[in-house]
């Protein structure tokens, strides 16, 4: 049985010494992008969109030196061992940068949040007040070994009118200074500050000093592995937005259309299997262990998955000659990243449930069933930032919902839950206009 995979640069952060120097060179980073942040907050949005465009067009422009730099990035991390969906991961192909420009172009055509109203009267003694959404300030951005999120984060903050610090794993190093480098270029070329996008250089204990840098950030996203997102957590003095894990299931029920269900299976698995909304454990109700299970089993071994099963779904794999090892208690735990994945025979939709209440990371759950009431029950108890009927996992994303891009999933309760775009980058403060009321 292959090692799950472990993501880049999750060791925590909270042992690593913090020096005059990391605190200084925060501070430093954070007062400049707070004079930005200023500057960004009185832009229009035909300001901002122009702006987006600009950094779209330099990214273009700089295809070839973006992708040697990221070149350097993935020789250094197979020389180390760098397992190969962390690769992936890592990889910014001149496809996959022309979509990532792509993406800032979608955020230019997004509507605006920065000053909707989202709600307001005028008092019975004349007072008007409103609610309106405003850009938080500077966000720090902490992940890990994806490069999109650099941009990504950087386009998604310009639109809202924060600054943002981006604090990139050290496996994407070489990729993170070509595409900051160039974002801040074009910003200079638009006449608006460079330090709107900051890079933060330097070990773990710069790190810790940009989460308890309380006053000079306003907000913290942490991206990536449990690890790190649990350190960020637990060590920052600064907000935090908790990004999570995804331990996602696929739940076939009963009633499922076993066609639907296959397709379903495959591609919330393999579609892309580094990524956090990829499923990583299969429930299959036992009244389809004869029919659908040595099917789905199949499929899946036929596309590479490593099948960890438990002990019915292993004995009907040992028939059919499917290759599979036994499941661990850790495996129903386990974000594998890879082309993993659990599977268990479940007797009803009430163990289903109890499954994934047991083990689920609140990221994104499935059910796949022509019961609507089955379907009611499943959308309704599963305690998840999105839940699916009939359709895979691999939609929970910002992209696929229409945002334009993300800068996260939440899987958290308070301000922002699930994918995350650009009114959960905003604030609000209330306006009161008055005539000289006193109270």
């Amino acid at each position: 049985m292959s090692a799950p995979a472990t993501p880049v640069s999750a060791a925590p952060v909270s042992t690593a010494p913090v020096s005059t120097d990391d605190v200084a060179r925060v501070a430093a980073l954070a007062t400049r992008a707070r004079v930005a942040s200023r500057r960004l907050a009185l832009l229009s949005r035909a300001d901002k969109d122009a702006a987006l465009r600009a950094l779209a067009d330099a990214l273009d422009a700089a295809t070839d030196e973006v992708v040697a730099a990221n070149a350097e990035d993935i020789e250094r991390g197979r020389r180390g061992g760098m397992d190969e969906g962390l690769v992936d991961r890592l990889t910014l192909t001149a496809e996959r940068l022309a979509a990532v420009a792509g993406a800032l172009r979608d955020i230019a055509a997004l509507p605006d949040p920065v000053g909707e109203v989202v709600r307001g009267s005028t008092l019975a003694n004349g007072l008007q007040i409103r609610q309106v959404r405003v850009p938080m300030g500077v966000v720090g951005m902490v992940y890990e070994a994806r490069p999109n999120v650099t941009v990504d984060a950087a386009g998604l903050a310009l639109k809202s009118g924060n600054a943002v610090i981006l604090r990139g794993g050290s496996a994407a190093e070489s990729t993170n200074r070509a595409l900051v480098g160039t974002m801040r270029g074009a910003l200079e070329a638009q006449g608006l500050p460079a330090d709107a996008i900051g890079l933060l250089d330097g070990g773990r204990g710069a790190v810790r000093a940009l989460l308890t840098a309380r006053g000079l950030v306003d907000l913290i996203i942490p991206r990536g592995g449990a690890g790190l997102i649990q350190t960020v957590v637990t060590e920052s003095t600064v907000p935090v937005i908790e990004t999570g894990v995804g331990n996602c299931h696929v739940y076939v029920d009963a009633a499922a259309d076993l066609d639907k269900a296959l397709a379903i299976a495959v591609n919330a698995k393999t579609h892309r299997p580094s990524v956090c909304n990829a499923a990583e454990t299969l429930l299959v109700h036992a009244s389809l262990r004869e029919t659908f299970l040595p099917r789905v089993l199949a499929a899946l071994s036929e596309a590479g998955v490593v099948l960890h099963t438990d002990a019915a779904a292993g004995g009907v794999a040992q028939s059919a000659g499917t290759p599979h090892v036994p499941a661990t208690a850790e495996d129903w735990d386990t974000e594998y990243l890879a082309l993993e994945m659990a599977v268990a025979v479940v007797p009803d939709l009430d163990a289903a449930l109890e499954h994934i209440h047991a083990h689920t990371s609140g990221h994104t759950e499935a059910i796949v069933t022509e019961d609507r009431a089955a379907a009611r029950r499943f959308t309704t108890e599963v305690d998840a930032a999105a839940v699916m009927v009939n359709a895979s996992t691999r939609f929970t994303d910002g992209g696929e919902f229409g945002f334009g891009a993300e800068i996260g999933i939440s899987t958290q309760k308070l301000h922002a839950r699930g994918p995350m775009a650009l009114p959960e980058l905003t604030t609000t403060k209330w306006i009161v206009e008055g005539d000289g009321q006193i109270r």
